[in-house]
């Protein structure tokens, strides 16, 4: 059983923090395209919630992942998708690898404050030209002594506007694409790091987004998260984590739309009798909700399986599929049955129609999901089944 009793006390004081301190200002936030990490997060970590599974000896409440489930499962409830995707990058993406591989004072200057809410983190792996190829990056980070000099950029950076430090991939050295990178901690104030623009987005608006450049940003090596070489082993882990939390995270959300559809739709009139009351309207929001529930479903298994220390990676690759599969086709589905009014940015459909397309693009795109499978599955072309 992924969730006991002892979930019960966090979970009703996020809840509370959510409807007091988070939803109340979406709205805002959302016509401003940002919102205020620094003192949300603040507020967060005075809380526990940023290092709910993370060592105590930093911060932390020293908890199983379970919890960290429990928290993606409630920031659903939020009513926009970019302030609970920008918590989690803080907790579940920028964090992990730093927590489990890194140094006891890199840990002090980086994790620490991450968790306290005193440091806003952001984690750069994509670039222009390397989205979901991870292994294609061009970033690098050039031995100096006992320095890095790294140069290069990233693209698409959740937190990035804002953020005090970054977990960098770059490459290391001229070896094999899969052992030439490592992450570094840069602190976003080095010089030479440089936030080129905020990106405009189709949907996440209150998340800022940036586009990063590094020339000649010199750090000390100390700065490196456990190995150098292993930065593609230690994202690849760091990614299962991402993967679930994401997918997590859209459970109410989907919850919240089907119930707005329901009730709108319900007193939405049309050719005598309300919109609800048409079968393939009823019907079809029915089938979304055991979709929804078949998905919770799925993302548990996984949560158990990794609380008890097993390989989640093909339970999470699934459970990132479809969640962002199902994104897709409820907000769709649901735009439909509202009308003219799905259209209109003032309604909650509308900004879940945008929000949710993201799932099945970040942290890996659809179709690397299914290369995953694929390759696990021993179906892809020149794989052999183990």
């Amino acid at each position: 059983m992924l969730f006991t009793a002892d979930h019960d006390e966090p979970r009703r004081i996020l809840q509370k923090f959510i409807a007091a301190e988070i939803n109340p200002f979406v709205d805002e936030w959302e016509k401003n395209d940002i919102f205020p990490a620094h003192e949300l997060f603040k507020k967060l970590g005075d809380l526990g919630f940023l290092g709910l599974n993370k060592p105590v000896e930093f911060g932390g409440q020293g908890l199983d992942y379970s919890y960290a489930l429990m928290m993606a499962e409630e920031l659903g409830a939020i009513k926009c998708g970019g302030v609970p995707m920008a918590i989690g990058v803080q907790t579940d993406m920028a964090t992990p690898a730093l927590a489990r591989f890194g140094s006891d004072e890199v840990r002090h200057e980086f994790l620490a404050p991450a968790i306290a809410g005193d440091a806003v983190a952001c984690v750069g792996v994509s670039e222009p030209g390397a989205g979901s190829d991870v292994a294609s990056i061009k970033t690098s980070a050039r031995s100096d002594g006992d320095d890095y000099v790294i140069n290069g950029g990233k693209m698409w950076i959740t937190n990035g506007v804002q953020a005090d430090w970054i977990c960098l991939l770059a490459n290391t050295s001229d070896d094999q694409v899969h052992r030439n990178k490592s992450l570094i901690c840069v602190p976003m104030k080095a010089r030479g790091v440089q936030v080129a623009r905020k990106l405009d987005k189709l949907g996440m608006r209150s998340s800022d987004t940036a586009q990063i450049f590094f020339d000649n940003v010199r750090v000390p090596k100390r700065n490196r998260i456990g190995e150098e070489g292993k930065g593609f082993t230690y994202q690849m882990i760091q990614f299962q984590e991402e993967r679930l939390w994401g997918a997590a995270a859209c459970l109410k959300a989907h919850e919240y739309i089907i119930a707005e559809t329901i009730e709108y739709t319900r007193n939405r009139k049309a050719f005598g009798g309300s919109i609800l009351d048409n079968q393939t309207v009823h019907f079809k929001l029915a089938e979304m909700q055991t979709e929804v529930e078949l998905l919770r479903s799925l993302i548990y298994r996984a949560g158990e399986a990794l609380v008890a220390g097993e390989d989640v990676t093909r339970l999470a690759t699934m459970a990132k599929l479809k969640a962002g599969r199902l994104g897709r086709e409820l907000t769709d589905a649901c735009l439909q049955y509202w009308g003219g009014m799905g259209f209109m940015n003032e309604t909650p459909v509308s900004r879940a129609y945008r929000d949710s397309r993201l799932t099945s693009i970040g942290g890996g795109a659809d179709e690397v999901m299914l290369m995953v499978l694929c390759k696990m599955m021993g179906t892809l072309p020149g794989v052999k089944q183990k």
